[in-house]
This record gives structure tokens, sequence and C-alpha cells, in this order.
């Protein structure tokens, strides 16, 4: 005889039905504590590699060990009753086959009871998406600027600011989508390249430092309480001293679904770049000085 328990919480597959619906609400989260508080407002936390430099000290998000990301994510599901969690898999867990990042998500998961691990990267983590969806793992694809290869790009640059990227990561786009990936993080990207992958493709895309078009939108914590020093361009501040974390977050949470944030100083606009059709001159905007997510 089977057994069903009613799930409680939201899943992937509710994520992604969330394409071109009431904007998806998603923060980072870290720890118990405030999971639980954001857990009132959002749709998924993300266990972000991010807690490397926001938590740790580190300059990057690449030294961060497999075995944090499951102490952390334990906590925030621990914490929270409702919202997907999504557990970033760190630098070097599963670039190296699909088999690799198998076992290492599997073993996320089953520590954790997590609903969702992200990958970062387009078309060079097809072969891996499909390889985890086929197996039970459902991936969240992370596109545009990825902080894990920073020290490739030489440093956390915006994405798509010249006509000529835009159709490498538009092919990113779509391949991660066709892979199986249930939605997209788009981060420090060019607000009318995020708004072009949004309208084409059929996952709904998250974006931070994006557009206000993307079907959700999702910040550091921490850069949106007003807690950390230094925070990129994309950031709006919800909170200050003697403003509580849950009406922080409530507001941003209303002004996200209201479509209100991003406003237009917290996206990326063109260069000019000689290109007809799409590219502006706009004055150029503030890159980030960290990672998001």
């Amino acid at each position: 005889m089977s057994i069903h328990f009613k799930r409680r919480r939201v899943m992937a597959p509710d994520i992604a039905a969330r394409k071109g619906g009431e904007p998806i609400v998603a923060l980072t989260a870290y720890h118990a504590h405030t999971a639980a508080i954001a857990d009132n407002h959002c749709d998924f936390l993300l266990v972000g590699d991010s807690l490397g430099m926001v938590m740790h000290g580190h300059e990057t998000t690449v030294p961060v060990p497999l075995e944090l990301m499951i102490m952390h994510g334990q906590a925030v599901v621990r914490g929270s009753k409702r919202a997907l969690v999504v557990i970033d898999m760190p630098f070097g867990t599963y670039e190296e086959s699909p088999s690799i990042a198998f076992r290492n998500s599997a073993k996320v998961m089953k520590a954790t009871d997590c609903g969702a691990v992200k990958l970062e990267g387009g078309r060079r983590m097809v072969e891996t998406i499909r390889y985890l969806v086929d197996r039970g793992i459902p991936v969240m694809a992370h596109i545009g600027l990825t902080p894990q290869s920073v020290n490739v790009i030489g440093g956390f640059k915006t994405q798509g600011r010249s006509a000529n990227e835009w159709h490498a990561i538009e092919e990113d786009a779509r391949l991660v989508a066709e892979a199986g990936a249930f939605a997209v993080v788009l981060e420090a990207m060019a607000a009318p390249l995020a708004e072009r992958i949004t309208k084409s493709i059929p996952i709904p895309t998250i974006g931070i430092g994006a557009s206000p078009c993307c079907d959700g939108q999702i910040l550091v914590m921490e850069d949106m309480l007003g807690l950390s020093p230094e925070v990129p361009k994309f950031v709006k501040k919800f909170g200050s001293i003697g403003v509580s974390i849950d009406r922080a977050i409530g507001a941003y949470a209303r002004e996200v679904r209201a479509r209100t944030f991003p406003a237009a100083e917290h996206t990326y606009t063109l260069k000019d770049d000689g290109e007809s059709g799409v590219a502006t001159s706009i004055r150029a905007t503030k890159k980030p000085k960290t990672p998001s997510t």
C-alpha cells in the first residue's frame, strides 16, 4: 500500500507555472531565523554561494566548499515552511562531468531536503542540466554575470550592454530552457536584453540587476536590508536601523509584485556601440562590485 503525504512547500513546477503571471519574489537566505521571516513573503529562498562573501569575508564565491552550502541549506530548510528552497552548487562541484554533478547535487538534496539546486552557466551546462533533471533533480539555471567565473571574465562585469553580445546570451537562455531548467536567473544584464529573453523563452526569468519585465526578482538579503557596506547599483535598500526585517522584506515583496522594483536606476542600459536598432546612447551606469547569488 502506498502512502502519500501532502507537500506543504512551493515546488519547482509551481515556480515554472508562474511564467507570465504574478511576479515571483525571492531572496537569498543563509540561516534559520531570517529564513523564517522571509518565508512569509517569498516564493523561493536561495541559499546562495554569495554567503562566502556576505558571511565569511571571502572576496569571491570561488572558495566556498560543498559542506558549507549544506550546513547553511539545512538551517534555511529548518527555518522555513512554505517557500521553495534552492541551493547553489559551489564552484568545482558540478563542472567536471554530469555524473559528478549528480553525485554532489544528490548529496545536497538528501542532506538538506531542499527542493532544487542552481548551476551557473549556459550552453556549457546543457548536458549537465538535462542529466540532472532526467534523474529527478530540479535545476535552476543562471546566466549573464556568473560570479564563479569572475577570474575568467575579469571581475563582476555587466553583461549584454553591447549588441554584439546579445546572440550568445540569448542562446544560453534558450538552451538551458530546452535542457529542462525550471527557471533561469539573469544577473547584471542590460535591461532591454533581459526583457527580450523573458519574452522569448518558456520558463520564468528571475532578475537581479536585469529588468522589471522579468518574471521575478531576487536580491541578496543583507544588501536590501542595508547591512552590506558596499552594494551593486541594482540594489535598493529597503531596510535601515529601526526598520524591522519583516517590514523591509514586505516592502520589497510588494514592489516586486507591483513591478515598481527594479526601477530605471537599478538597471543597466546599453552602451552606444554604433550598431543600429539595439544600442542607445545613455549615460553609463556603475558596474556591480559584488555578486548577487
